[in-house]
């Protein structure tokens, strides 16, 4: 099977409209991804199938649950789950964070050769970018724990009565991390999330200001 048709075929498993030239754009991604990881490693995942279920349709699978227009992507490494997103939604902006520099050069050329006017990069740590206004959604499937995500970029969350929220993308049920999140952060609520072609589990855990 071809990636067109592999990205296809996931996109309409997920309940996604995506246009063919969305979808190509998508592709282009992935080969960016893939030139670039000859020199610098990006991603630990080389087999383009692979990339294609785990990168893109592992970011698109989480778009019917996402809503809100302003998003921050942390720990954003390749773009991950942020560039995909941007791509979906023209209309969201989205900022990718990454403090690696050799990462966050290839989300700046990744934005200059994909066009994509809807994505901001920062090149500096979570903790210490402070911007001007709060995002709906911190969303990040880098952090390997779930206070040091909401202890250190739960600041980026939109203030008020709905304010914005964090969204950590886990793989297995996080018993443990839950148990240990601070007092202050509370867990509103936990979606299984499937994904076309990857038999594995993929959670989605939402935290808010208590």
């Amino acid at each position: 099977m071809s990636l067109t048709a592999q990205l296809a075929g996931g996109i309409e498993a997920l309940g996604l409209t995506l246009s063919r030239e969305t979808q190509t754009r998508l592709l282009q991604y992935l080969a960016l991804i893939r030139k670039w990881n000859q020199v610098h490693n990006l991603t630990a995942v080389r087999e383009p199938e692979a990339m294609l279920v785990r990168h893109l349709l592992d970011s698109l699978a989480i778009l019917p649950h996402v809503t809100g227009s302003r998003i921050a992507d942390v720990g954003s490494g390749a773009g991950l789950p942020g560039i995909p997103l941007a791509l979906a939604r023209p209309e969201w902006h989205v900022t990718l964070v990454e403090i690696n520099h050799k990462k966050a050069a290839f989300l700046q050329q990744a934005r200059i050769e994909l066009n994509l006017k809807n994505i901001e990069v920062m090149a500096e740590r979570v903790e210490n970018f402070r911007p001007a206004d709060g995002f709906d959604i911190v969303i990040s499937r880098a952090f390997s724990d779930l206070t040091d995500f909401a202890s250190l970029a739960g600041h980026l969350c939109a203030p008020g009565n709905v304010g914005g929220k964090l969204v950590a993308m886990k793989g297995v049920y996080p018993h443990e991390e839950l148990a240990q999140l601070p007092a202050q952060f509370m867990v509103e609520k936990i979606l299984p999330v499937t994904v076309p072609g990857l038999e594995a589990e993929r959670h989605l855990v939402w935290i808010k200001q208590a």
